[in-house]
């Protein structure tokens, strides 16, 4: 059985071929196969057409790709204020249903850990959930959640699939999702077997595009969500302050190396020569920027041309009116 079938057999930043090579091998040439997506991909569809024998093949087909159960919204906020915002709704969720879990999913590792550090000085009780966290250390996390131990999870899109949590009541899209796909997969976390639920996407003023992506996917127009903005203004600088002191701390942690050393790893295990592959990005880097100084001096020198001609012309033109300056007074 492989099950996120469109994730396993997709080759990008995650390749799973090496992995699914040594499964394969292991496994019985005379098997049946079971595949299951949430999405179909045109690799999946590649596959299909690939199968020796007639491969049984089931869709369900929807007009809507989210459940009725589901309430969708969005909150219109400004870059710099949607900390504030994020601080302002779990506080009023807390304070209107103290039982409801709410699982806030944001971009990257590092704005996942700043903003569990940040939730944690305010006194929420919330926990990370990122792939920088060794395995034993998401399992723990994952369990704290489930057993309600803690109330808010904050995780990268790694938590997105899979995870069958009843008690989620509430998703908060910290970011807007780049794409529908990944959208859909992250507000199925909550409204899950007839159950209701509610998901807020944070939407900046750069946002709006990928809001009508999402809306086009989905069959579906978000509703807005509406906030009394004087309550965030009035926590605005404590959140701001809180959370630069926060990422402060997080570099002291020494983090971003932590994240290099896992790259490096991550190389190896694929056969790769870090330093090799760092050589050919510093020689990369330097080629593209002599490329760009190259595509300067080029600019520069056409700027200067064109000065020229300009100022020629304009000389051409004193001379011309001087003379019949000259003709008129003779």
């Amino acid at each position: 059985v492989l099950d996120e079938a469109d994730r396993l057999l997709e080759q990008g930043c995650a390749d799973f071929t090496a992995d699914l090579e040594v499964i394969l091998e292991a496994v019985p040439a005379r098997r049946q196969t079971l595949l299951f997506s949430a999405t179909l991909t045109d690799t999946l569809k590649e596959l299909r057409s690939l199968a020796t024998n007639k491969p049984f093949f089931w869709e369900a087909v929807s007009e809507v790709r989210t459940v009725d159960e589901l309430d969708q919204r969005y909150l219109l906020v400004p870059e710099a204020m949607k900390d504030a915002y994020l601080v302002h709704l779990i506080q009023t969720f807390q304070d209107e249903h103290e039982d409801w879990s709410v699982i806030i999913f944001t971009k990257t590792c590092k704005d996942c850990q700043v903003l569990n550090m940040m939730l944690r000085k305010f006194n929420f009780p919330s926990i990370a959930l990122h792939s920088m966290m060794k395995q034993r250390q998401r399992f723990a996390a994952l369990a704290k959640f489930k057993s309600s131990i803690v109330k808010i999870l904050i995780a990268t899109d790694v938590a997105a699939r899979g995870l069958d949590i009843p008690t989620v009541q509430v998703v908060i899209n910290h970011n807007t999702p780049g794409l529908p796909k990944i959208y859909i997969h992250r507000v199925g976390r909550t409204a899950r077997a007839g159950r209701k639920g509610i998901a807020i996407t944070l939407v900046t003023q750069y946002d709006i595009h990928l809001v009508h992506a999402i809306e086009e996917e989905i069959k579906l127009k978000l509703r807005e969500f509406s906030v009394e903005e004087q309550f965030v203004l009035n926590i605005l600088t404590q959140v701001n302050v809180t959370r630069r002191e926060c990422e402060i701390d997080l570099e002291g942690m020494d983090f971003d190396e932590k994240k290099e050393i896992n790259k490096r790893k991550q190389m190896i295990l694929e056969g790769k020569d870090p330093d090799l592959e760092a050589k050919r990005k510093a020689e990369l880097a330097k080629i593209k920027k002599k490329n760009k100084q190259c595509r300067e001096k080029v600019q520069q020198m056409l700027q200067k041309k064109k000065q020229l001609q300009l100022k020629r012309k304009l000389q051409k033109k004193m001379e011309r009116r001087n003379k019949l300056r000259t003709k008129d007074e003779k």
